[in-house]
């Protein structure tokens, strides 16, 4: 689509999905077996004919940046346009670090400024969703609006999580309600907004000037633009989730082997892109087993997987159990071991016999209680766990782990295994 920009907010911490970010930008965090959470907002860009894209870095940016790289697979290589990453930096008049997702965009405005856009639309780089901007933009267009947010239905039991819009009869937005307690609508706003370039400019300058402002889009910006400019909503019907949290997001894994998913990865018009490895074709062994589950090219199956997502280059050995369980890439699952509703990093060992998600006992995480309650225990990249070690729920083994470190045959449910080195292992 012909003079826009897409701007992708992807500097985000990701604190809440714990050590699955510990080394890696939320958006780069893999997901569905062999995608990153990014391939989708930029999937979305190339299905709707956006070939202009900046994409806003700040926290641990390697991985995402060799993901991306010079856009090839969403098919922005190109000589005009195309994709640019764009971190913060300082200068004499620059303030450095991003404060808030308006003051990253506003630290960038030197860039939007040199792009001959009509609209700039702004993206949230860490969601899961297939849509079309283009229709969206469409219908900004028509209403002769400044600013459009697409807004989504979801259950009133959720509200608190997201900010809530109220539209009126015409779908103009009346009201913007932050987290609130009991909302007055379930209409929530999914971080995605179309600004018209001298509109956002504006917004944004006003914005960089109000010292009580936290300087964010949902908070701040739109708020304040309310009753004073044309602000629509935009309906969006599809799935989409917001997978800040260990649990959303191992959901948003489980949505996709259900019989009928919602969102269909397998439609042509919705395509989700992603970097192309050579990998070899699954092998299955004689006595394996495989129930409703997405294996990746590459992957070794000889256990048994249930209701699971098993990532490229994973080798599960014999009488090795997955269930209700996300492996990224390169893990092994030593014979006779047990992985039960867990999500184990890249290059992870567990070794023979091992359980990790073990018993009934659910006591959330000791030091991390608001992120690991709900019986999911995580396994941090490249830790190594030993043979016949029971592991039990909520658990949290952080990154490169060793034998070493477990000073038991069996991690209470709630507890947390640190590396005693600091020393760290660079791969």
């Amino acid at each position: 689509m012909r003079r826009v920009m897409s701007v992708i907010l992807a500097g985000g911490a990701g604190e809440r999905l714990s050590i699955l970010s510990a080394e890696r930008a939320k958006p780069a965090v893999p997901f569905g077996g062999r995608y990153r959470i990014i391939d989708f907002t930029l999937s979305n860009c190339a299905n709707s004919n956006i070939n202009n894209v900046a994409v806003l870095t700040q926290f641990n940016p390697r991985s995402l940046a060799q993901h991306i790289g010079i856009g090839r697979p969403w098919d922005l290589d190109r000589a005009s346009g195309g994709v640019v990453l764009l971190q913060p930096f300082m200068s004499q008049s620059s303030r450095g670090w991003y404060k808030g997702t308006a003051d990253a965009v506003y630290q960038n405005l030197y860039y939007l400024e040199d792009q001959r856009i009509d609209e700039v639309l702004i993206l949230s780089g860490d969601h899961i969703y297939t849509m079309r901007y283009d229709h969206m933009i469409a219908i900004h267009r028509n209403r002769n609006a400044d600013v459009t947010v697409a807004v989504t239905e979801v259950p009133k039991s959720e509200c608190s999580r997201f900010g809530i819009i109220t539209l009126d009869h015409n779908e103009r937005i009346v009201r913007f309600e932050e987290k609130p307690e009991e909302a007055k609508s379930d209409l929530a706003s999914m971080g995605i907004y179309i600004f018209n370039k001298d509109v956002l400019f504006e917004c944004l300058g006003a914005d960089a000037n109000n010292k009580d402002s936290g300087h964010d889009f949902g908070k701040d910006i739109l708020p304040e633009v309310i009753g004073k400019l044309r602000v629509f909503g935009y309906r969006f019907r599809g799935y989409w989730r917001d997978v800040g949290t260990v649990e959303s997001y191992w959901q948003a894994n489980m949505d996709l082997i259900i019989e009928l998913p919602v969102l269909n990865l397998y439609d042509p018009e919705t395509e989700v892109q992603t970097v192309h490895r050579n990998l070899p074709p699954v092998k299955v062994g004689p006595k394996a087993k495989v129930i409703r589950s997405l294996i990746s090219d590459g992957a070794i199956v000889n256990g048994c997987v249930e209701n699971s997502i098993i990532s490229p280059r994973v080798l599960l050995e014999e009488d090795a159990v997955v269930r209700d369980s996300i492996i990224f890439d390169d893990t092994t699952v030593r014979k006779g071991a047990i992985v039960d509703r867990s999500i184990i990093d890249k290059l992870v060992w567990v070794g023979s016999g091992s359980c990790v998600g073990y018993g009934d006992d659910f006591t959330a995480n000791t030091k991390e209680p608001d992120h690991l309650n709900t019986g999911i225990t995580i396994v941090g990249k490249g830790a190594r766990i030993p043979g016949n070690i029971r592991i039990g729920r909520n658990c949290k083994i952080s990154c490169w782990v060793e034998n070493s470190d477990f000073v038991s045959d069996s991690v209470p449910s709630g507890e947390t295994i640190f590396k005693k080195s600091q020393g760290r292992r660079l791969i």
